[in-house]
């Protein structure tokens, strides 16, 4: 297999995230990605692709803030690397980028939430150094109370 190339997608091609970012989230309508995804982009959001040829074969979104806590914080959001790349080294490949690109943009610590049924990328977060500080809470506000 040929060596992934990372790069953070530009704003104008992030709605080429979308057939991946179904894959994890298969009950969220399609219309209601894309307008959370484009409505992201005009905050602290970039996003990651990784690519293979010109293929994307993966992604991972990025959002940067400061917390009281633990200061300037990247924080990698809705990791999925296609099915058929799966188990090739792409997921640390990626996370190595995601830390050195942090560094270089002065941030000091990088902190994520994962899926309670997702144990594969449990094991992947901790065996990366993660450590479990917490529980991540929704409250729905919507009238229909759905969680896509």
């Amino acid at each position: 297999m040929d060596t992934p190339f990372i790069k953070i997608i530009p704003k104008v091609d992030i709605l080429s995230i979308i057939p991946l970012l179904s894959l994890l989230n298969t009950k969220t309508p399609t219309s209601i990605l894309k307008e959370s995804v484009l409505d992201m982009t005009t905050q602290n959001y970039e996003c990651i692709g990784i690519y293979l040829d010109k293929e994307l074969i993966g992604i991972c979104g990025l959002w940067t803030l400061t917390r009281h806590y633990i200061g300037k914080t990247v924080e990698p959001d809705h990791v999925i690397i296609h099915p058929n790349f799966r188990g090739k080294n792409i997921g640390k490949q990626l996370f190595d980028w995601i830390y050195n690109y942090a560094k270089q943009k002065g941030y000091e610590a990088t902190e994520l939430n994962a899926y309670t049924g997702n144990r594969k990328s449990h094991k992947f977060y901790l065996n990366e150094g993660y450590e479990i500080y917490g529980y991540h809470f929704i409250k729905v506000l919507r009238d229909n109370n759905e969680f896509y």
